[in-house]
């Protein structure tokens, strides 16, 4: 839970996070230098989160596996830490350097408050006292992302795109007006427009589409951080740190028209498992889950009797053993096929129009047949999925752009 307040700056809040292709090398982080610098001398008071410069987290995890194999989670966070500490060092010196005061803030110094789970934690409250101490004394206060401290005071990083989570979360402690993120792209698209070239760029976006789109596998924002901003009711300003003028807006109440399908993704890395029983082997499931702190992409169990877990490939390659041996102890609930596994690429339409067109299974599931080849193995002709405002289909991974591509021209560009 994150404690929302108001710093004592007497200026409106504005937190801007940059990715790593942002500050890739000492010229982009020059060009956010002076980006920062604008907004300071507009009269706003200004964090900035960053992350690690271009490929360094990446550099960092090649260098521990050149020890081991199988690196100590602790230590891991302790190492890839070290790659936001110095973007945010570098970017304060060059803010400094023109002429306005910075100071540079761990995630721990900053007040981010995770649990104590290593390479993955989630932020429980954030203490900005140290950040409205700066601020209040007028300078920008450039922040670690990805990074927080743990109520045991070990440092924690917080998992992929926990970058965003920590705009969020500081945007919410500190009663920020405005949280915009700026990476190498212009805003969201409705596919990703290096694999589909009619994609087009949305001008705004609910909270909740945002949230499911990035759970099928779109890159832009972090699901955990849009959770956070509904939660808190902040909008999400997406932009490009090259100074192009597009922009995607996320917010509580997008003005979305009631039928629309806002985007196609692709999630390459998933895993479907399929069980049979009634309401009580669905408890049982949802109890294992808990306790084996699995969290599914979806997890479907309608009034029949089938129930659907769908997981990323290393959550699903990690507990296994662990869901077999809970349905085999099972058995008597269930019937004879336990457990049916299906290993693929998720592709997905996401969109208000999920759950409202009764027509929409029915012309989904015809664009799956005819893009995907037929008798192309387990995966061919797909396993479609409703959840929310999402529908997807599970196919072999070579028959994916294709349907994407297809579906993106019959449910996005045709409208």
């Amino acid at each position: 839970m994150v404690e929302a307040g108001q710093a004592p700056v007497g200026r409106p809040i504005m937190v801007k996070k940059f990715g790593g292709s942002s500050v890739a090398d000492v010229g982009h982080i020059k060009a956010v230098a002076e980006h920062v610098v604008a907004a300071h001398r507009q009269g706003h008071a200004v964090v900035v989160v960053v992350s690690a410069m271009g490929k360094t987290t990446d550099s960092l995890v090649a260098l521990a596996q050149e020890v081991t194999d199988r690196p100590d989670p602790r230590e891991m966070d302790m190492l890839l830490t070290a790659g936001e500490r110095i973007s945010m060092s570098l970017l304060a010196i060059a803010i400094r350097a023109l002429g306005v005061p910075a100071t540079s803030l761990t995630g721990s110094q900053s007040g981010i408050i995770t649990n104590d789970f290593q390479g993955g934690a989630r932020i429980v409250e954030v203490r900005p006292y140290r950040v409205e101490d700066a601020l209040s004394e007028g300078h920008v206060v450039i922040i670690a992302g990805f990074q927080g401290v743990s109520y045991r005071r070990e440092v924690t990083t917080l998992g992929r795109g926990g970058s965003d989570t920590t705009a969020v979360a500081l945007a919410a402690a500190l009663g920020a007006e405005v949280c915009e993120i700026y990476s190498d792209v212009d805003g969201i698209y409705s596919a990703d427009p290096k694999r589909i070239i009619g994609a087009r760029r949305l001008t705004e976006l609910s909270h909740e589409e945002m949230i499911e789109m990035a759970r099928a596998g779109a890159k832009v924002l972090a699901e955990e951080a849009v959770a956070y901003a509904r939660l808190k009711g902040i909008a999400l300003y997406v932009r490009a740190s090259d100074g192009r003028s597009g922009e995607t807006m996320v917010r509580c109440h997008a003005a979305a028209a009631p039928s629309r399908i806002s985007a196609v993704a692709i999630r390459p890395d998933a895993v479907l498992w399929r069980y049979a029983g009634g309401a009580e082997v669905a408890d049982r499931v949802d109890t294992w889950l808990a306790a084996e702190g699995v969290a599914p992409l979806f997890r479907v169990h309608g009034a029949g009797v089938d129930g659907t877990l769908l997981l990323a490939r290393d959550v699903a390659d990690g507990v296994g053993h662990g869901f077999a041996a809970l349905l085999d102890s099972g058995r008597r609930l269930l019937a004879e096929d336990l457990l049916a596994e299906r290993r693929g690429t998720l592709v997905s339409i996401v969109g208000t129009a999920v759950g409202s067109e009764a027509s929409l299974p029915r012309r989904f599931a015809a664009c799956v047949r005819t893009s995907c080849p037929p008798n192309a193995g387990a995966q061919g002709g797909g396993d479609c999925i409703s959840h929310g405002l999402t529908l997807s289909a599970l196919v072999k991974d070579g028959d994916a752009e294709a349907l994407a591509r297809a579906l993106h021209r019959d449910f996005v560009e045709a409208t």
